[in-house]
């Protein structure tokens, strides 16, 4: 497939950076021409993301840099930006640009109300809520002037669906999306900011889920316009889980496509907004 290379020389910042979806949306921007940092939480994923970071650089002719760091920790969302400016900044002028951030590393605790445990709850907000608000206050000094900047954070359906077993998932993602609107009028001379909420995503957590969840979830995916499985485009195992949980799940190229799209220079009138990404499972507005 052949890309226009929209991001030619920017800097693009994505969490969770190392597999599954992240991954797949690091390559969106790498393939269009941007720099990339990987950030990846576990030294389990060191191998992969090396592998990553030289893919990119071999096939899209780009520099990649992964970046191993807890951004559930106060000061891991500031040691990837000290570890991206290291690396990128120009020798000769000294300058240095983020010019994209996604906020996609975020965990998932389907605990119930009555189960809540607040150890796990808190761990939640500060992987899904607090770090990215630290990652973009530590980039703040290095974001354009110009409003050209673009800042995505991932969000979910689940904000919207009021989902069994979500008050921490949910509630960090519909925090997450407060946090948008606030941030999209602070940093209006310098960047945009969006979000993007998934709904079901072939990321390998449906085929994971117990029973009870999964047949809770049925009735919102069965509800989905875009969700009807295809036999002739679909794969067999797109296919069994789309029997299994209600509709197929979005292809992760199909979602790294709507961030991208609200990273294009052409975006540049959109801000604050809340953009869905799941096959009109749930209409956000």
């Amino acid at each position: 497939m052949v890309t226009f290379r929209v991001f030619e020389g920017k800097l693009a910042i994505v969490t969770g950076a190392s597999r599954s979806f992240g991954a797949v949306c690091a390559e969106h921007f790498a393939s269009r021409g941007a720099n990339v940092v990987i950030v990846y939480a576990t030294e389990g994923s060191n191998e992969r993301a090396q592998t990553l970071s030289k893919g990119f650089e071999d096939k899209y002719k780009i520099k990649a840099l992964p970046v191993h760091v807890d951004l559930s920790t106060a000061d891991g969302p500031q040691k990837v930006v000290d570890a991206a400016r290291a690396h990128f900044t120009n020798s000769e002028t000294g300058r240095f640009q983020i010019d994209i951030i996604i906020n996609n590393a975020a965990v998932v605790n389907a605990q119930g109300l009555a189960e809540l445990d607040v150890d796990l709850f808190q761990a939640t907000f500060d992987l899904n809520c607090r770090a990215p608000a630290l990652l973009i206050k530590a980039a703040i000094p290095y974001l354009p002037t110009d409003r050209s900047g673009r800042i995505v954070n991932i969000s979910s359906a689940t904000t919207t669906w009021g989902v069994w077993w979500q008050t921490s998932y949910a509630g960090t993602k519909g925090a997450l999306e407060a946090m948008t609107r606030v941030w999209a009028r602070e940093l209006a001379e310098r960047a945009t900011v969006n979000s993007v909420a998934p709904g079901p995503m072939d990321t390998g957590l449906y085929s994971s889920l117990p029973d009870v969840p999964r047949e809770a979830l049925k009735p919102f995916n069965l509800l989905t316009p875009l969700g009807n499985p295809r036999p002739d485009i679909d794969s067999q195992e797109v296919l069994d889980l789309a029997a299994s949980i209600g509709c197929r799940p979005g292809y992760l190229e199909e979602v790294a496509g709507i961030v991208g799209i609200a990273c294009l220079p052409e975006s540049g009138w959109m801000t604050g907004d809340v953009l869905g990404a799941n096959g009109g499972g749930a209409f956000v507005r």
